[in-house]
């Protein structure tokens, strides 16, 4: 893996003709620690990815799933950079006018829907430039 990839490990799920489903398993910081088990505050979620032209792989398999580094800050700032900037934006521009500043937060949560229901309809082709790829486990 080099300095501009991303990496996770996970186990290969399902095989199909075109793409193989792999698991992967994120810990928050915490949850590589030793009392990880004891502690309520540990966390970790299972995601699954979809792998296009994965083809020798076994189901059960173990592997490293890799994502250019440059993809991953491009989904933050989709997700989470821009929102936050046209919530802000929007909510301060409002509330510097004669709408009420209860208008105006309701204003920016409609904005924010708004933005993650085009986020939605815009999912498959902003899902073509977000390609992993997997590599057997060394």
């Amino acid at each position: 893996m080099s300095v501009s990839e991303v990496s996770h490990s996970g186990i290969v799920r399902r095989i199909s003709p075109s793409s193989a489903t792999v698991e992967i398993v994120s810990q928050s910081a915490c949850g590589s620690c030793a009392a990880a088990g004891l502690c309520t505050v540990a966390e970790a979620s299972r995601k699954e990815i979809e792998v296009p032209g994965a083809s020798g792989f076994s189901v059960g398999e173990e592997v490293d799933v890799t994502l250019r580094r440059s993809l991953g800050l491009r989904a933050s700032l989709l997700a989470y950079g821009l929102p936050a900037v046209i919530v802000l934006l929007l909510v301060v521009g409002l509330s510097m006018t004669s709408i009420g500043e209860l208008w105006a937060g309701l204003a920016g949560l409609g904005a924010l829907a708004a933005y993650y229901f085009v986020l939605y309809l815009l999912r498959d082709r902003i899902s073509r430039d977000y390609v992993f790829t997997i590599q057997k486990k060394r």
